[in-house]
């Protein structure tokens, strides 16, 4: 059967074979990879880029321009193809492109700058670039990752479409089966990579026997029984004529464990960035985080001291070629690169939640030599290591396995019942959450 998947667990190698195959037939293979889901990747490109309205410049391309570009591109590719050759696929571009910005919702986004997009929409943006090259051969990797349910049912019958066609496959390589297309005709699975098999029951162990963290001198830690963490006060956020946040009242207390929901470009990402002190809008918003007004005085390294994060746009700008364990060492010091090497205890402190997580065999391994798998669960691990009272976790299973998903789920739901412990999670798929979820946000897209 021509439409097929490629099933294994994070390590197995499934993302090198498909790029082989493309190498060894490039003209009429695709292939769109799990790192495709946070955009192209380049040099210049920032953690906080994203929130930063002041990096737009007349040479930041929009939505519709590279679109308009991905489509010239195609038509160069066959430009030694016949010219009633080359008129036909022309006419096959334009009906597709009139068929899929709609379908997923790019057709009112085409004046949006590129670097403003949220992970979700670059993902529609990545497919809709791969189906204008009119591929025989469509390879997906984890082609469902960071889309809301209405676009990936969207997706679904949108390959089911186009596996119909008999001169075109479709292959996925997929972490999980559970998510896998009825139309899928033949499934094959890999064999298991080096990690070892997930030890929840150890790692439940370990942290029942983990000491309460001290706050008794943490001054900027709100003091008193159920304190606030986050109160949000009318809060709006606009870029351009866009509103993404619109008056919005929210209120956070020590404890809870919020599950943030909404559709790609609902303002997710975007409220988790004011709660991270990643986006400088905050300044001019009614925002208290651990009871401190913004721009009262205090520091974003007093506010980011108390929280762990993991999100798509911190992985996306890990580029840094260095050892597994000074990734989640940086956790320690709140950057996105290593000030110092990590001391005895800072290391044992890092090596006892890769251990947790299964990856401590990684520690010497360069970061962009694992796989997106991997590097997701150094993240975690980064996300863990200072012991955070407000856990910030935007996506944070992207790429993992069953077995790795589910030993993250317990991961956070032990953490959780530690004192003076707070949690704020956005995802997609509702079998992602954690039983310990108490509170929901649902955000609502604004055109």
């Amino acid at each position: 059967m021509k439409d097929s998947l490629l099933y294994g667990e994070n390590a197995s190698g499934k993302s090198r074979m498909a790029a082989r195959t493309v190498m060894r037939h490039p003209t009429d293979h695709y292939l769109i990879t799990f790192r495709d889901s946070y955009g192209t990747l380049d040099e210049n490109y920032y953690y906080q880029l994203r929130w930063n309205a002041q990096a737009i410049d007349e040479d930041t391309p929009t939505l519709g321009q590279l679109i308009d570009k991905a489509d010239a591109l195609a038509d160069s590719r066959a430009s030694w193809d016949g010219e009633a050759v080359q008129r036909e696929r022309r006419i096959k571009r334009k009906a597709l492109l009139d068929k899929l910005l709609p379908l997923f919702g790019l057709d009112t986004l085409l004046d949006k700058y590129i670097i403003s997009l949220s992970s979700g929409e670059l993902r529609k943006f990545c497919l809709v670039k791969a189906l204008l090259s009119l591929p025989r051969v469509l390879i997906l990797d984890a082609p469902f990752t960071g889309l809301d349910a209405g676009t990936r049912a969207q997706l679904v019958s949108l390959l089911e479409e186009l596996a119909s066609h008999p001169e075109r496959e479709i292959r996925l390589l997929m972490p999980r089966l559970d998510l896998v297309p009825s139309f899928i005709g033949k499934v094959e699975t890999l064999p298991h990579g080096p990690l070892p098999e997930p030890d929840t029951a150890a790692l439940r162990r370990a942290l029942a026997a983990l000491p309460a963290k001290d706050l008794s001198t943490e001054a900027f830690y709100p003091r008193g029984p159920h304190p606030e963490i986050v109160r949000c006060n009318g809060v709006s956020i606009r870029y351009g004529t866009r509103t993404i946040l619109d008056q919005l009242d929210w209120v956070v207390h020590e404890g809870e464990c919020w599950a943030i929901g909404g559709a790609n470009g609902a303002g997710k990402s975007t409220l988790l960035s004011l709660v991270c002190a990643d986006n400088p809008q905050a300044y001019a918003c009614d925002i208290s985080l651990f009871s401190h007004r913004r721009g009262s005085g205090e520091s974003i390294w007093e506010i980011k001291h108390h929280i762990g994060y993991v999100s798509p746009e911190l992985h996306r700008a890990w580029q840094h070629n260095i050892p597994a364990l000074e990734i989640v060492a940086s956790g320690l010091y709140d950057t996105t690169g290593l000030p110092r090497r990590p001391d005895a205890a800072e290391e044992g402190t890092c090596r006892f939640w890769m251990r947790l997580l299964g990856i401590e065999s990684l520690a010497d391994r360069s970061f962009l030599q694992l796989s997106d798998g991997e590097q997701r669960l150094c993240l975690i691990a980064r996300a863990f290591v200072k012991d955070p009272e407000l856990l910030v976790l935007d996506e944070p299973l992207h790429g993992l396995d069953e077995k790795r998903s589910e030993l993250v789920k317990a991961l956070i739901e032990c953490f959780m019942q530690r004192p003076h412990k707070t949690l704020l999670m956005v995802t997609h798929f509702e079998h992602e959450l954690p039983g310990c979820i108490d509170h929901r946000l649902d955000l609502q897209k604004r055109f």
